[in-house]
C-alpha cells in the first residue's frame, strides 16, 4: 500500500526543486522530482530559469515580466542545465536571458525583465464574481472520482499528489468533453506555507501559472489530451507580476481564448488574490492537434 506524502513534504519538495544549484559562474543546475517520469513540467522549466536569472539580479528590483519559449520537451530523468546572460544593469531595468538546455541542447529560452519599484498611475480589472474555494471541490477529489475514465497507464500520473492544489468553478475537459465557452476560472495555492522569501512566491507562481491554462482553447471544441483527443504542448509563455502576492493564500486564474487555429491555441490568464488585487497576467500559445480515434473506439 503506498502511502501519498504529506502536505508540507509536497512543498518541501516543491522548493527543493525552486532550490536550483550553483554551478560556475552564471550557471545553474535545476533538478527534478525524485518520482519525476517521462515529460517534464514546463511551469517547473519556466520556475527554474527565473530563480537562475533572479540569482543574478539585485534584490531591489523585482521581476516584472518573462517571457518564453518551449523548444523541446524536457526529461524528468536528467538534470537541467540553466546559463544567464547579463544583458542590461540600468539605472531602473535590469534585463536577463536564460537558456535551459538538457544533453547540450536547449529545451528552453527565457528573457526576464526587473525593475526598481517606483510610484505611477494605477488601475486594474476587478476580479470576476465566482464562489469561493471553500464551496468547490478540490481536483484531486474530482480526479480520483473521474480516473475511471481513461486508459489504466495514464491513471497513476493523473493521481499522482500534486504541491498546488486546485480547486476550479467549472468542469474540467476531461470531465466533460462537450464543447463550451473558452473560459474557465480556478482557485490555488500550496498545499502548505512557503517561507516569506517574496522570490519564492514569485517562482511558484510561475511554476504554477502553467497549470489549467491551455486547456481553454480547447474548451470549445471538446478536446482532451487527457482523454486522448488531442495533442497539447506549450509554445511559449508570458507572465507579467503586477504586484506583491503570496502563492501559499488562494489566487484566482481567470482564463480565456479569444482565438485557436492552425493546430494552434492562445490563452489568457489574470491572477488575482482573494481580496481582488489584480496581481498577475499571463498569455500563452500552444500546439492542439487532433487526434483521430483508434479504429473500433
Amino acid at each position: 500500500m503506498t502511502i501519498d506524502p504529506s502536505p508540507a513534504a509536497l512543498v518541501a519538495s516543491l522548493l527543493r526543486l525552486l532550490d536550483i544549484d550553483t554551478a560556475q559562474g552564471d550557471r545553474f543546475v535545476g533538478h527534478n522530482r525524485g518520482d519525476g517520469v517521462g515529460r517534464m513540467f514546463g511551469g517547473q522549466v519556466i520556475a527554474q530559469a527565473l530563480v537562475a536569472a533572479e540569482r543574478t539580479v539585485a534584490p531591489d528590483r523585482p521581476v516584472h515580466s518573462l517571457h518564453a519559449y518551449f523548444l523541446r520537451g524536457g526529461d524528468e530523468q536528467q538534470t537541467l542545465d540553466l546559463a544567464v546572460l547579463r544583458d542590461l544593469d540600468g539605472g531602473s531595468f535590469a534585463n536577463r536571458r536564460v537558456v535551459a538546455s538538457q544533453s547540450d541542447k536547449p529545451i528552453l529560452t527565457m528573457l526576464a525583465s526587473f525593475h526598481r519599484r517606483e510610484a505611477g498611475p494605477h488601475h486594474a480589472d476587478a476580479m470576476p464574481q465566482v464562489p469561493p474555494p471553500e464551496d468547490l471541490s478540490s481536483e484531486a477529489d474530482l480526479r480520483a472520482e473521474h480516473v475511471h475514465r481513461l486508459p489504466p497507464e495514464k491513471r497513476a500520473l493523473m493521481l499522482r499528489p500534486r504541491p498546488i492544489e486546485l480547486r476550479p468553478v467549472e468542469a474540467r475537459h476531461w470531465m466533460n468533453p462537450e464543447p463550451r465557452a473558452a473560459r474557465s476560472h480556478t482557485w490555488f495555492r500550496t498545499v502548505a506555507p512557503l517561507p516569506d522569501d517574496p522570490r519564492v512566491h514569485r517562482a511558484v507562481l510561475a511554476y504554477a501559472s502553467d497549470m489549467s491554462l491551455l486547456g481553454t482553447c480547447t474548451l470549445p471544441h471538446g478536446l482532451s489530451w487527457i482523454l486522448g483527443t488531442v495533442m497539447g504542448v506549450s509554445l511559449d509563455h508570458a507572465l507579467w507580476f503586477h504586484d506583491d502576492v503570496r502563492a501559499d493564500e488562494w489566487l484566482l486564474y481567470a482564463c480565456d481564448s479569444p482565438w485557436a487555429g492552425r493546430a494552434r491555441g492562445f490563452n489568457r490568464g489574470r491572477i488575482f488574490t482573494r481580496d481582488g488585487r489584480h496581481v498577475a497576467s499571463v498569455a500563452q500559445e500552444g500546439l492542439i492537434r487532433p487526434i483521430a480515434p483508434k479504429p473500433g473506439t
